[in-house]
C-alpha cells in the first residue's frame, strides 16, 4: 500500500487530486492536508511515500517548506505540484531537493505518470523541462545565460507575486516581511534584470521562459 500526502490550501484541489489518484493508482491510500502546519502534523503521524506538496500556501515559506520536510523526513518523495511557471522554477525547485515538478495545468494522465515515476524511485521531469533540457544541450548554452536564474528563490517568489499584480503591501503580508524589505527586493530583482518596471519584468519573464 502507497500512502500519498496531498498538500494543497485550495480544498477543490485537493479533493481533485485525491479522486485522481484513487482512480489511477493501484494500492494506494491518500490523506490531506491544508497547511503547512497540518503538514508536519501528518508527516510525524505515519510513514508517507510521497508528498504532493503546493509551495505557495498560507503558513509556508515556500522554498522553506521543502528544507522542512526534506530534513526532517530524508526519505520521502517530494512532488512540487504548483501553478507557478515551470520553465522558471521547475529546475530551481529540482535543484533545491524535490523529486519532481508537475504544473497544475497539466493533465490527469501526466498527474499519473508523474506519481507513478516517483514511486518507482525515479526523478519525474515533465515533457516541456526534458525538452528544455535537450534544447540547452543542443544549442549548447549555460543555464547561467538566463536572467532568470541570478534571482535567488526568495526573489523569484516575489517576482512571480509581483508580475501576477500582487502589491508590495499584499506580499509583505503575504510573507510576514516588512513593506520596507519587499520594496528592497523588487528594486534588487529589477537590476538583476535590468528592467525599470512590472511591464517590462512580464517581458524579461515571458522572452526567457
Amino acid at each position: 500500500m502507497h500512502n500519498i500526502l496531498v498538500v494543497d490550501d485550495q480544498e477543490v484541489v485537493r479533493y481533485g487530486t485525491t479522486l485522481i489518484l484513487q482512480k489511477t493508482i493501484e494500492n494506494v491510500q491518500v490523506s490531506e492536508a491544508g497547511n503547512f502546519d497540518d503538514t508536519l502534523k501528518m508527516l510525524s503521524s505515519k510513514p508517507f511515500d510521497l508528498v504532493i506538496l503546493d509551495i505557495d500556501m498560507p503558513g509556508g515559506n515556500n522554498h522553506q517548506m521543502l528544507d522542512v520536510i526534506r530534513l526532517r523526513h530524508p526519505d520521502i518523495k517530494i512532488l512540487i505540484f504548483s501553478s507557478y511557471d515551470e520553465q522558471i522554477y521547475g529546475w530551481r525547485y529540482l535543484e533545491a531537493g524535490a523529486d519532481g515538478f508537475l504544473s497544475k495545468k497539466m493533465g490527469i494522465e501526466e498527474i499519473k505518470n508523474a506519481v507513478k515515476s516517483l514511486l518507482r524511485n525515479e526523478k519525474y521531469l515533465s515533457p516541456l523541462l526534458k525538452q528544455t533540457l535537450l534544447n540547452n544541450i543542443s544549442n549548447k548554452k549555460s543555464i547561467t545565460s538566463n536572467p532568470l536564474d541570478r534571482l535567488s528563490n526568495r526573489e523569484s517568489n516575489i517576482m512571480q507575486l509581483l508580475i501576477k499584480g500582487t502589491s508590495v503591501a499584499e506580499i509583505a503580508q503575504q510573507l510576514s516581511l516588512q513593506i520596507s524589505t519587499v520594496s528592497t527586493y523588487k528594486k534588487r530583482i529589477c537590476e538583476k534584470l535590468q528592467v525599470s518596471n512590472i511591464v517590462e519584468m512580464i517581458d524579461k519573464v515571458q522572452l526567457y521562459s
